[in-house]
């Protein structure tokens, strides 16, 4: 049985990308400052999370790369696709943010986007990247999986 809070988020985008290449560490939840036609767009469904980023610059998180298609029922007004977003977070989770990608070399990524009570939502991940080895260790743990699923599987299948 889902819980309320999980009825209340409606998923929209992953970015399996993002936890292929990083381990995410920890994650943080964010709205979006966005444009009419961004949200028309977004809930068509209408974006791409794969090889955004974000940067804490100024004092406030910007979020980049992320692909919004333009409305489809736009009139004369429409939005750049890949324009750069803002991150509307507390003071004190950006000076938490600050401290942490400065001092240890962490970097934001966008994990997951997300309608929560009818507004737009971003899980925002402290990744550290991996490393090559990393990589394949994860992928054959992966395959490892799937194969045990698959045998467990079968053998439920000719009792």
């Amino acid at each position: 049985m889902r819980t309320e809070r999980e009825q209340a988020q409606k998923s929209i985008a992953e970015n399996r990308k993002a936890f292929h290449d990083f381990h995410i560490l920890e994650t943080v939840e964010a709205g979006l400052a966005l444009l009419g036609t961004e949200v028309k767009a977004i809930r068509e469904g209408n974006v791409n999370l794969r090889d955004s980023f974000a940067r804490v610059e100024a004092g406030e998180v910007w979020i980049y790369n992320v692909h919004i298609n333009p409305y489809s029922h736009r009139g004369y007004s429409q939005h750049e696709p890949t324009r750069r977003r803002k991150l509307l977070l507390h003071r004190q989770e950006i000076r938490k943010l600050i401290g942490k990608t400065v001092e240890r070399g962490m970097t934001l990524v966008p994990t997951r986007m997300y309608f929560r009570n009818g507004h737009v939502k971003v899980a925002i991940g402290l990744a550290k990247g991996k490393k090559a080895h990393d990589k394949r260790e994860t992928i054959k743990r992966r395959e490892a999986d799937r194969e045990t699923r698959a045998a467990v599987k079968e053998r439920r299948g000719r009792s």
